[in-house]
């Protein structure tokens, strides 16, 4: 009973001055809300990053031209990246279930009719389509006798067909690729946008391989080559065989520069994990220092309260009120300032959350982490900050008080 009523009194006293109650929450209510929001970002950074991995693939990897980056597109420039490559991987790396090349171009012109487009080409084998688990959903895909012929066929996403024929059915319809005219023969399954609000996996065009690099592009090398492992427990071994075989294919000697690079699933996860953790970091250093100024605040503005409460603090002395009692009351203020900002501010960053989820390109996920995480630092905050005020309060002698 006697700490209800301590409780009550210090609730009543908080309620009687909004304003300065308001203040001394600020701080708390911008740090939980920044915590809030920071952990529901990094949760779907998280779920971002397992989406980008199983749209790769578990037992995938990607050999692209082009040294430096981690991940990314091929360096078209590059033109050291052959089917020769191709052909070496397949032979001498053991327990490979599917090594596909690419010819890649990433803006190519296409047209039919009055509408024309921009769309990234591939030029691919018939294993493509097992090696990314990706056919078509109307029609036919590339096939063997398409790369032996070099047939004039392709394969459209379905942004291409939305974009060129509308509703209209494309199959067995005539379209320019750079100005060289082909056949429709399927239309992809749909596959979205990647993660994070990059580029549209649906916009794409695929033609034999044999097509694309000697009727359209006039090339000799690869944009990329996708490798598909029979056993993910042997990617690190193989990853390491196949950059020290196309090292020695490229003639490539420490300290030169590898004019390729191999991104695996586990680079991806790092890569992406990495920026996330930095940013986090950066956010919470963020949030702390906030969360620093308001209890600052939050002590300033209650050591002025008991400046202007002497005479009611020295009142209930004298009616009997003990120094564990004044303690109390005031460290209860402290507190329920801190625990009212905690759910002002979760609520606040919630919003937020669901704001930054459907107004931006980056997801934001929420859970019940940030709430756990708020209630430790208004307990904290509160007690830390509080204390000494509520001891100054407690210390006053009631005589003096009085005066």
């Amino acid at each position: 009973m006697r700490i209800l009523r301590t409780a009550r009194e210090g609730f009543h006293s908080l309620a009687a001055n909004p304003l300065r109650t308001f203040f001394m929450m600020a701080g708390t209510i911008v740090g939980i809300a920044a915590l809030t929001v920071i952990m529901a970002i990094g949760k779907g950074t998280e779920s971002q990053v397992m989406k980008r991995v199983e749209n790769f693939g578990p037992r995938a990897m990607m050999l692209v031209a082009g040294g430096g980056k981690t991940i990314g597109p091929p360096d078209l420039n590059v033109t050291t990246l052959t089917l020769a490559d191709v052909r070496a991987i397949r032979d001498e790396i053991p327990d490979l279930e599917f090594v596909t090349p690419q010819a890649w171009q990433t803006s190519a012109g296409l047209r039919y009719g009055n509408s024309q487009v921009q769309a990234t080409m591939w030029g691919i084998e018939p294993q493509w389509h097992d090696a990314w688990n990706w056919y078509t959903a109307k029609g036919d895909g590339i096939t063997d006798e398409d790369v032996a012929t070099m047939a004039r066929v392709c394969v459209i996403g379905s942004s291409v067909k939305r974009d060129l024929f509308g509703d209209a059915d494309p199959i067995g319809e005539s379209l320019y690729v750079n100005k060289v005219a082909v056949t429709v023969k399927g239309v992809l399954e749909r596959r979205g946008t990647s993660g994070g609000g990059g580029g549209d996996f649906d916009n794409r065009i695929l033609l034999p391989i044999t097509t694309a690099m000697r009727r359209v592009m006039n090339v000799d090398h690869l944009g990329g080559i996708r490798i598909i492992t029979r056993d993910p427990a042997r990617m690190a071994d193989q990853s390491e065989q196949i950059i020290r075989l196309i090292r020695a294919r490229h003639r490539i000697a420490p300290p030169a520069e590898d004019d390729f690079r191999l991104t695996t699933p586990l680079a991806i996860a790092e890569v992406a994990r990495g920026t996330s953790r930095t940013l986090s970091m950066l956010l919470i250093a963020l949030a702390s220092l906030s969360l620093l100024v308001g209890g600052v605040v939050l002590m300033n503005i209650l050591l002025i309260s008991v400046a202007e409460r002497t005479k009611e603090i020295g009142l209930r002395r004298a009616v009997g009120a003990t120094r564990g009692d004044i303690f109390s009351q005031f460290l209860t203020e402290s507190l329920s300032v801190t625990f009212l900002g905690m759910l002002l501010g979760s609520a606040l960053g919630a919003g937020v959350s669901l704001a930054v989820r459907r107004l931006t390109p980056m997801a934001a996920v929420l859970s019940w982490e940030p709430l756990v995480l708020a209630i430790g630092f208004a307990l904290l905050v509160g007690v830390f900050f509080g204390v000494q005020p509520a001891r100054r309060a407690a210390r006053l002698h009631p005589v003096e008080a009085l005066r």
